[in-house]
């Protein structure tokens, strides 16, 4: 898995953290997303998706929804979809 997508991810969630008021978090390609250990909800992790479909030019959801957790498994569904 590219570094480069994990900084990419690590960039696009502060700029949401600092939205909302919050400070940056450092993450790590195992970061769950979703335990509540990053202060996001569902709506925020939509708008990581957008953000990181308009970033890449990549959408790795096009053909339906991939189950993902961590921020290294979001970095791999970025880094091998189609451009």
């Amino acid at each position: 898995m590219s570094a480069s997508y994990v900084a990419m991810i690590e960039e696009e969630l502060a700029a949401i953290l600092a939205d909302k008021g919050l400070p940056r978090v450092a993450l790590a390609p195992e970061t769950d997303l979703l335990n509540g250990s990053i202060e996001i909800d569902s709506l925020d992790l939509a708008a990581l998706v957008v953000r990181m479909e308009e970033r890449t030019r990549k959408d790795p959801f096009a053909n339906g929804f991939i189950e993902f957790r961590t921020v290294g498994e979001l970095a791999r569904l970025y880094e091998s979809a189609a451009g």
